[in-house]
């Protein structure tokens, strides 16, 4: 069986430790000085395993949670900008009160802290006045249906596990999906489905909110450009542009077509 190489390594440093208090012995002579020294070290080592055990255990687990946290907002902007947006504004039409909502989440490129908190509760507060009749349902169907693979690559990632928010929204993804594909035709289906659908739909809108409130405050914090971008493509601001607005370009092809009128 042969040894592993961390074992070999720890005898070669037994040895050599055992060899220079031989020597130190050999050429001062002083064994009692050499032992109290050798036990006064050995003493401070479980005090120096100690702190550096908790200070090395402290940088690794906020090094880790931050990695994570990259890696899980990486993946719900996936999410956003493959199905999430477009959920929003399908469901707009499945909301008779679409205003509300979006006087909460109109998130501004000059947005504080505070903002996010206080739009944070107001969603909380918020009663969402959702209708099934109103809306398309088979082009809800056939939007969640195209993206099934996704979603459920997005629900099946280790790195989302911890998130349990985004885990909710998207095991209420896939239930309003199967609720629909169940349903061959989505016409003229009972009261009682129109209601349990909409519930499901509900339940999607407000964890959609939720979601899209805290990727936009870790944009603002953490990735300025990625923020901008999406402030100006809002799907809860009607009035978003992803143009820039500001002075307008110098049109150069214009400027080669002129020519010059010679002096005099």
């Amino acid at each position: 069986m042969k040894m592993p190489w961390q074992v070999g390594f720890g005898l070669v440093l037994l040895i050599t430790a055992a060899i220079i208090f031989a020597v130190q012995i050999a050429v001062f002579h002083n064994t009692h000085e050499t032992v109290f020294l050798f036990l006064q070290e050995l003493a401070f080592i479980p005090i120096e395993v100690l702190l550096v055990t908790l200070l090395l255990h402290r940088f690794l687990s906020i090094r880790e949670k931050k990695v994570l946290l990259n890696k899980m907002n990486m993946l719900i902007g996936l999410f956003f900008s493959e199905v999430g947006i477009q959920l929003v504004r399908n469901f707009f039409e499945f909301d008779r009160d679409a205003d509300s909502l979006k006087k909460i989440l109109s998130v501004e490129a000059d947005w504080k802290q505070n903002d996010f908190r206080i739009a944070g509760e107001n969603m909380k507060k918020n009663i969402f006045h959702i209708d099934a009749c109103k809306g398309d349902l088979a082009e809800l169907k056939a939007l969640l249906s195209s993206k099934r693979s996704l979603l459920a690559g997005l629900l099946a990632n280790p790195n989302l596990l911890e998130h349990d928010t985004f885990t909710q929204l998207m095991q209420a993804v896939f239930h309003l999906t199967e609720e629909l594909e169940y349903r061959p035709d989505l016409k003229g289906l009972p009261a009682a489905d129109y209601s349990h659908i909409s519930g499901d739909i509900a339940r999607i809108y407000r964890l959609l909110g939720q979601e899209w409130l805290d990727y936009m405050q870790f944009l603002k914090k953490d990735y300025p450009y990625l923020f901008s971008l999406s402030v100006r493509s809002n799907p809860f601001n009607d009035n978003a542009s992803v143009v820039i607005m500001g002075a307008p370009a110098h049109n150069h092809q214009s400027d080669a077509g002129k020519t010059k009128t010679p002096a005099g």
